[in-house]
């Protein structure tokens, strides 16, 4: 299984990125899609999580600001981040549970992408 993630950048505090997470592969289900981001010297956190069932969860900070979704069709899953902080500047990394064919259900992570929050 594959993650590619997208969409991220500089952006001037205020501004809006859309992250993107597509995952391709041996792919039957996916019963969690997540959000995290890390800074260095820091533990790598949780930004907003999705379950199969459609239920988010978010952490304090980005709350009312982001925004996680999924198109279960793609198995794409995405982070609109709106009124962004310089504190939301981070290497955003994407993490699903998946079930492959096999029957066998594993954890993945993307490789990160970069947003830069800066004026």
């Amino acid at each position: 299984v594959q993650l590619v993630e997208s969409g991220g950048g500089l952006v001037q505090p205020g501004g809006s990125l859309r992250l993107s997470c597509a995952a391709s592969g041996n792919i039957v289900s996916i019963s969690f899609m997540g959000w995290y981001r890390q800074v260095p010297g820091r533990q790598r956190g949780m930004v907003a999580t999705v379950m199969s069932g459609g239920s988010a969860d978010y952490a304090d900070s980005v709350k009312e600001r982001f925004t996680i979704s999924k198109d279960n069709n793609e198995n794409t899953m995405y982070l609109q981040m709106n009124s962004l902080k310089p504190e939301d500047t981070a290497v955003y990394f994407c993490n699903l549970h998946v079930r492959d064919d096999t029957g066998w259900s594993h954890t993945v992570w993307g490789r990160g992408i970069q947003v830069t929050v800066s004026s």
